[in-house]
C-alpha cells in the first residue's frame, strides 16, 4: 500500500485542500483539519467554554449542498484561509477576525438556502479539530473503494465527495473494514483504525458544482449491503507521511 493522496479541511464542510505532507501527532487529528467550524442559528455551542459538538450544531453539506463546492487554501503562518467557489470570487479571510467573520458570512450568503438556518459565526476549540467522531480522529479512504462505487453507480464521480484525509492504493476494495480494531503504519505513523464512517447525503453532492447529482447512498445499500465508506483512525504513534509513503498493516 501506498499513499495517493492527503486532504485537509481547514474550516469543516467549507472546502478542502490538497497536500503533499503532514506530519501527524499521537493523539490529535490532521494538522489544520476542521480547526473552524461554522455555527448556525440553532447551534448549541458555548463559546466561553468551548468543547466538541456533534456536526447538527454547524453549517454542513449534508444540509446545505451548495458548500461541497467549496475548495480551500490554507496560509497557516497567517492563521488565514482562501476559499473558493465556481460561482463566488475568491476570498481571503482570518476566521478568528470577527470583521473578517462578517465578510465570510456575507461571502457564503448566497450558498445558503433560505429555508435552513442561517450562518451566524466562526468556533474553534483548543488543541482539538471538529471531526465528526467525538474523539481526534483521522479518516482513511481507499481508492479501490472508490472505484467500485464508481463502477456501481455506472459514472465518473470525484474523490473529494468523501471528504477523506488519508487515500491509500493497491489494496482490494473494501479491504479496510477488515482491519477494524488493528494498527496501520503509514510512514512512521502508526495509526488504530477504530470504525466504518457512516455516510450521509452530501456524498451524494458534486464538489465542483455543489450539487446533488448521484444516488451515491442508494448504491452503498443496494450494492453494496452498507452505507459506510472510509475508516476513522486514531494517531498513536507520531510520524510524517507525504505522497507515496508506504503503508502496510500491522
Amino acid at each position: 500500500m501506498q499513499v495517493r493522496a492527503l486532504y485537509r479541511h481547514p474550516i469543516k464542510s467549507h472546502g478542502r485542500e490538497a497536500i503533499e505532507r503532514v506530519h501527524l501527532t499521537q493523539g490529535q487529528t490532521m494538522p489544520w483539519d476542521r480547526v473552524w467550524a461554522v455555527t448556525h442559528e440553532a447551534t448549541k455551542f458555548n463559546a466561553d467554554q468551548p468543547a466538541w459538538a456533534s456536526c447538527h450544531n454547524f453549517m454542513i453539506g449534508s444540509r446545505t449542498p451548495g458548500l461541497a463546492g467549496i475548495w480551500a487554501t490554507l496560509d497557516a503562518s497567517e492563521r488565514a484561509v482562501t476559499l473558493t467557489h465556481q460561482n463566488l470570487a475568491p476570498l481571503t479571510f482570518r476566521p478568528d477576525v470577527a470583521a473578517d467573520v462578517a465578510r465570510f458570512l456575507d461571502w457564503v450568503a448566497p450558498l445558503c438556502p433560505a429555508s435552513r438556518a442561517a450562518p451566524t459565526a466562526i468556533v474553534a476549540v483548543p488543541d482539538r479539530g471538529m471531526t465528526d467522531s467525538p474523539y481526534p480522529s483521522i479518516s482513511i479512504m481507499n481508492t479501490a473503494s472508490h472505484h467500485a462505487v464508481a463502477d456501481a453507480l455506472g459514472v465518473e464521480i470525484t474523490k473529494e465527495r468523501w471528504r477523506g484525509n488519508i487515500w491509500l492504493d493497491d489494496i482490494a476494495a473494501w479491504a479496510e473494514f477488515g482491519w477494524i480494531g488493528r494498527d496501520v503504519k503509514i510512514g512512521d505513523a502508526v495509526l488504530r483504525i477504530r470504525e466504518p464512517i457512516k455516510r450521509c447525503p452530501v456524498t451524494n453532492t458534486n464538489p465542483i458544482t455543489g450539487e446533488r447529482d448521484t444516488a451515491t447512498l442508494d448504491i452503498l445499500n443496494s450494492a453494496f449491503g452498507h452505507q459506510n465508506f472510509g475508516v476513522y483512525a486514531e494517531v498513536i504513534k507520531s510520524g510524517d507521511i507525504a505522497l507515496g509513503t508506504k503503508a502496510e498493516v500491522i
